[in-house]
């Protein structure tokens, strides 16, 4: 949420309006922040688009006792300038003064490629996947735990304080919520608290405003030994489509979570059907 706070901060200084998210690159985690230490959240925009931009997100940690500082996450999200009036905006070019900004500014235009056909690549693949109908073999072991066991169903309310000053949600905040609720899931296959390593694939296909509920679905989808990997689907529904159980679905994201022991040794998650 921070992240998305501090980003969504860089986008409309340059933009000069309003912006609003409309992706996250995948986010690995590098190190845990814990209650004591300082994050320093550094963000700056790469490059600019017609319409769209994409920002450069460092997190780091500092111990305040021995001041060392580690990475936490490199990030990159993608933010639309929101029109004014029936006209598009126009962003201006960034200004590249360092090498260091004109590499990043190279490099975004290959990250572009990138997400536009990562959506045909996971589609293909879905597709691919309904063809085989076959089960797995994970399926048929004596003690693998039913998916069904891990699903997880929460609704929240949107409220003035979840969203900007147009009414839209911030990003983060549903990023927040889809982290509470997809924790729950994979905590129901170890004994531990999970720990959030990356979020993957995490793209809106719609906005929601305030006023809206939103129903977050998450099911554990796979476990690799120390790792487990849970999707959750993010549904808004406005006071009619409530009513009419008419759902528009505006964000999926596929997270990974570990866990360890009192010993910090890595916890092996058992296979699932």
């Amino acid at each position: 949420r921070w992240m998305d706070a501090a980003a969504c901060l860089a986008a409309e200084k340059h933009a000069g309006v309003s912006c609003v998210t409309a992706s996250m690159d995948d986010i690995q985690f590098e190190e845990a922040a814990r209650v004591g230490q300082i994050i320093a959240i550094k963000t700056k925009v790469n490059r600019a688009f017609k319409t769209s931009m994409e920002v450069g997100i460092k997190v780091t940690v500092q111990d305040v006792l021995t001041n060392a500082e580690k990475i936490v996450s490199v990030a990159y999200a993608t933010y639309v300038a929101k029109p004014v009036g029936a006209g598009k905006v126009e962003l201006k070019p960034v200004e590249l003064l360092s090498a260091e900004d004109h590499l990043e500014h190279s490099l975004a235009i290959e990250r572009r490629r990138i997400r536009l056909g990562y959506v045909q690549v996971f589609q293909k693949l879905m597709q691919e996947s309904n063809k085989e109908g076959d089960c797995c073999n994970s399926c048929e072991e004596k003690d693998a735990v039913s998916t069904e066991h891990t699903h997880v169903q929460s609704t929240e309310l949107v409220l003035p304080p979840h969203a900007n000053h147009h009414g839209n949600t911030f990003g983060g905040q549903i990023m927040a919520w889809m982290q509470t609720v997809a924790s729950i899931s994979a905590s129901r296959l170890c004994r531990s608290h999970p720990i959030l390593k990356s979020v993957n694939m995490f793209k809106f296909w719609g906005p929601s405003f305030v006023g809206d509920r939103l129903v977050f679905n998450a099911i554990v989808n796979n476990t690799f030994h120390n790792s487990v990997e849970v999707g959750v689907r993010v549904e808004a529904y406005n006071c009619e489509e409530w009513i009419k159980d008419q759902p528009r679905h505006i964000n999926s994201a596929f997270l990974i979570f570990s866990a360890v022991n009192d010993k910090g040794e890595l916890l092996t998650f058992p296979r699932v059907k």
